[in-house]
């Protein structure tokens, strides 16, 4: 399955904002306060492209991901995949590529945040190679409502 970066101009970048919002969809249920996906827009997502990198895989995009540059690490945000192309380690494949990345940017981690009540989610970074480095609240929170989780670069690709 092809990796592909997108432009800003990238007509399937609506392809991977429907990705997003469908498969984000389920935490509405669980997490609190909602996700960000629900102020997520088209032109966000072609900003994105200009001030960080957007992947995708497949044709139709059936799984994506954010990176954004930040102070000593690269992020990794907005992970999706389809719920029909789940169990193929397609998530797995786009950490690699945000390790490569990272490590073409001269970054030692990557870093990503996950909500406190999606343990399946915390578990599954995990086998990826994350550590739970920290604990967030939102705005107005009075207890931890995210989990900061950073993995090396220098980790065997082949495990993620």
């Amino acid at each position: 399955m092809i990796a592909t970066r997108h432009l800003p101009t990238d007509p399937a970048l609506a392809d991977v904002l429907a990705l997003i919002r469908a498969e984000f969809a389920y935490m509405d249920a669980r997490i609190d306060p909602p996700s960000s996906m629900h102020r997520l827009s088209l032109d966000d997502v072609r900003r994105q492209c200009e001030t960080g990198e957007v992947w995708s895989l497949g044709a139709p995009v059936v799984a994506c991901m954010f990176l954004t540059p930040k102070p000593g690490r690269l992020y990794l945000g907005k992970l999706a995949v389809a719920g029909s192309a789940r169990g193929r380690g397609l998530a797995a494949r786009l950490v690699g590529i945000a390790c490569e990345r990272a490590a073409a940017q001269g970054f030692p981690v990557v870093e990503l945040q996950t909500r406190i009540e999606l343990v399946e989610n915390h578990a599954a970074f995990a086998r990826m190679g994350f550590v739970k480095t920290g604990e967030s609240s939102h705005e107005g929170y009075d207890r931890v409502t995210t989990l900061t989780m950073q993995r090396p670069v220098s980790l065997d690709r082949a495990s993620g």
